[in-house]
């Protein structure tokens, strides 16, 4: 049987040879080397933490935020650099998605709603 975690580092090669994976990193290398779109992104994703941070630690947003929030993402959106980064990266995450899937498998056979007969 073949070592769990060497099975995990072939999946991680085999994630970084993906063409999902060579082409956002294509497109976040385009955004990092463009100054103005490297900001709006840099700003974006900060404002991103910061408000997923607050809801993790049960603070609440203010409607000043949630402004600023809605103003930062339409300034990114005008952005057809970072239109694709962002588009890219969800891709690269279904990806990611559907490996988790697969991988957890086991445990929801194992504890899912097939095995009622166990007592």
């Amino acid at each position: 049987m073949a070592n769990i975690y060497d099975l995990a580092y072939d999946l991680e090669k085999g994630l970084r040879d993906s063409q999902e994976f060579q082409t956002l990193k294509e497109a976040y290398e385009k955004v990092m080397g463009d100054p103005s779109a490297k900001q709006m992104f840099d700003n974006f994703r900060e404002t991103q933490l910061n408000l997923q941070q607050k809801q993790m630690q049960g603070e609440d947003i203010s409607e000043e935020e949630v402004e600023k929030a809605r103003q930062v993402v339409e300034l990114v959106q005008q952005n057809e650099d970072i239109n694709k980064l962002m588009e890219e990266e969800q891709r690269l995450n279904t990806v990611i998605s559907d490996i988790s899937q697969i991988i957890t498998k086991p445990l929801e056979e194992l504890y899912g709603t097939g095995n009622n007969d166990v007592q």
